[in-house]
């Protein structure tokens, strides 16, 4: 009797299991399954201007004030070992080189808390204190953000199953990007359909970064 190997983790929204109960796909179609769900978890991340899936981080931030965002949301951990703040960087004949010092964890709070999933920008709140840092720029963290496969709020899985499911219609019939047949000049034609259904858009809305 042989043990089967747990299903790799590979870069979708939603569960191949899921996609193919959903659709009653066999596991003939498993690698044109796959491919759909990743081209469509990619096209989602790239129109939402984001990382959904979780990943860790390393951003290096200039301290501009008390309240410094992070990018990417919404945020499951930090790394308080590697929260570190920064001087101006100086070069002398070995190389680059910084002074750096890791914030104490009493100095600084994460809004809102780590691990709530609430899908909002997440922010560092510093003590006024670490101001007392003379020739502090930047602040560097590595922090732990997205969502786990499975645990994706419904809307977002929804897109990325619709969008799946819509690759893979124009796949199975050869006519990827195309839509219908229309008559001009006397002659039958295609024309392009857009990269991502109207309803997509719609399910994607409240996750698609706000840039002001």
């Amino acid at each position: 009797m042989t043990n089967k190997r747990p299903e790799a983790r590979f870069h979708s929204l939603i569960p191949l299991a899921d996609f193919k109960a959903v659709l009653g796909i066999d596991d003939r179609e498993d690698a044109l399954s796959r491919y759909c769900l990743l081209t469509a978890t990619y096209t989602i991340e790239q129109y939402c201007m984001r990382r959904l899936l979780r990943k860790k981080h390393v951003e290096r931030i200039e301290y501009t004030g008390d309240f410094l965002p992070l990018r990417e949301y919404p945020v499951v951990s930090i790394n308080s070992e590697q929260l570190t703040m920064n001087k101006k960087l100086m070069s002398n004949e070995q190389g680059v080189m910084s002074n750096e010092k890791i914030i104490d964890t009493k100095y600084y709070r994460i809004v809102p808390d780590c691990g709530t999933n609430i899908d909002i920008p997440f922010l560092i709140e510093f003590s006024p204190l670490i101001r007392r840092w003379r020739g502090l720029r930047y602040i560097r963290v590595v922090y732990t953000a997205g969502y786990l496969p499975g645990k994706v709020p419904a809307d977002l899985a929804s897109a990325c199953l619709e969008l799946a499911a819509w690759n893979m219609g124009g796949y199975r019939g050869r006519r990827i990007g195309m839509t219908g047949a229309v008559r001009g000049q006397g002659k039958d034609g295609e024309h392009f359909e857009m990269s991502m259904p109207e309803n997509v858009r719609s399910l994607l809305g409240p996750y698609r970064r706000k840039v002001i």
